[in-house]
């Protein structure tokens, strides 16, 4: 039924399309689906790399049989325990039941919350090494990146690294599994979509991790979402990227989102948008919290080096979409952002305030002071709403590293 893709010497992919979800973790929209990677190592003892989610157990076991026929798995490692990865394992072992099952302490630890098994199951620690015939795993404890079980597996006679949720990437693989048959940068933005959204909190393990492993020569990145990256370009790029993300550097662009409840507060936003395109800024993206999906505001802010957030005044705190952006901002520990803020209100003043403080909290550099409307657009809250832009393009044009906690005045 399925023809075997051999994606390195004896190792195979046995992957599957999610093509019918809508939200992954119920949370994050898949407009372009997910994928769901498995691989299998086909030497003198067989080795399968992480399963998939339970709703495609039937196809996973018809790929598993492409490459085996009637031929047992000896051993299953379990580099990721969400149930994305692990939902298979149970009906794994009613199909193989002498099959064993290698992971970490805490792997062990939640084979048995889950799923009730705790026989056959092999233990191991950082850096232990398991022989398969002609080709070795090598095993990389790698914490929090990003559960805290989370390992990777390494096989130095292939230089293949199985990454788990490492390197992975929203989208399907559509007939194409290798970045040699497909247009890779068609995932870079759901792959930074990705990390800011599921891995983004987790920046210090990733560096950890990163560091553990730039010892090793790597010639083939096999994640547990996304195309397996084969080619020495795509694999500095995806790391790079990583590396990048997990110190929470930018590109020079500029985020300005808003909350808006009769056109107030969106108006400014307009205004300091114009006002930092004039400047020779290119790169601008605005959201309207109340339009747009969080999952794409944070792929954003991380993407980019500027963050502008406007909220109205609303029962004396922050519109509520703007302060559930804030709250998903500081659980990610965001820093290093150029940050400007900007509202309205009629009576009472209060988002300026929270605004600030939520600046000061997350390690940013203040752009001048916060531009607030009272009741309506008069000249001088545009001229300073002008100047907000001017200024916060200047700054990251002029390639300036952000000072935390400073405030750069805004002339």
């Amino acid at each position: 039924m399925y023809k075997p893709l051999e994606i390195a010497k004896d190792i195979f992919y046995v992957g599957v399309n999610d093509r019918t979800k809508h939200l992954f973790e119920n949370l994050w929209p898949l407009p372009y689906g997910v994928s769901y990677n498995a691989y299998l190592i086909a030497d003198e003892k067989t080795a399968l790399i992480d399963t998939v989610d339970g709703c495609y157990s039937d196809v996973f076991f018809h790929k598993i049989t492409s490459v085996l026929g009637d031929k047992p798995i000896d051993y299953l490692i379990v580099n990721h325990m969400e149930p994305d990865h692990s939902g298979s394992i149970a009906w794994l072992v009613s199909k193989y039941p002498e099959i064993r099952i290698v992971g970490n302490k805490r792997t062990v630890d939640m084979l048995k919350g889950f799923y009730g098994i705790t026989d056959n199951v092999v233990l191991i620690q950082d850096m232990d090494t398991l022989c398969l015939g002609n080709c070795t795993l090598q095993f990389y404890l790698t914490p929090m990146v990003h559960w805290p079980e989370t390992m990777m597996t390494y096989v130095p006679e292939r230089k293949t690294l199985f990454s788990a949720d490492a390197f992975g990437t929203f989208g399907t693989l559509d007939g194409g599994v290798l970045d040699t048959q497909i247009t890779p940068e068609k995932y870079r933005s759901e792959m930074i979509r990705y990390y800011a959204n599921i891995v983004g909190k987790f920046g210090s393990p990733v560096q950890t991790a990163l560091k553990k492993l730039s010892g090793i020569k790597i010639d083939v990145v096999c994640s547990t979402h996304g195309p397996v990256w084969t080619q020495k370009t795509h694999i500095a790029e995806v790391v790079n990227l990583y590396d990048q993300l997990s110190r929470y550097e930018a590109d020079p662009g500029l985020v300005i989102v808003y909350g808006s409840m009769y056109g107030h507060t969106e108006q400014l936003a307009e205004i300091i948008a114009s006002s930092a395109a004039e400047q020779g800024l290119r790169k601008i993206v605005m959201h309207n919290v109340s339009k747009s999906h969080a999952s794409d505001v944070l792929r954003d802010v991380f993407a980019y080096k500027g963050l502008l957030i406007g909220s109205p005044t609303y029962n004396n705190k922050l519109y509520p979409a703007v302060e559930s952006l804030l709250s998903a901002l500081q659980s990610r520990y965001v820093k290093n952002r150029f940050f400007g803020c900007f509202g309205s209100f009629t009576w009472s003043d209060a988002s300026a305030k929270q605004l600030a403080a939520f600046a000061e909290a997350s390690e940013f550099e203040m752009i001048g002071e916060p531009v607030v409307m009272k009741q309506a657009m008069l000249s001088e809250v545009t001229e300073k709403a002008r100047n907000l832009g001017q200024c916060i393009a200047h700054k990251i044009l002029s390639g300036a590293e952000v000072v935390p906690n400073n405030t750069a005045n805004c002339h």
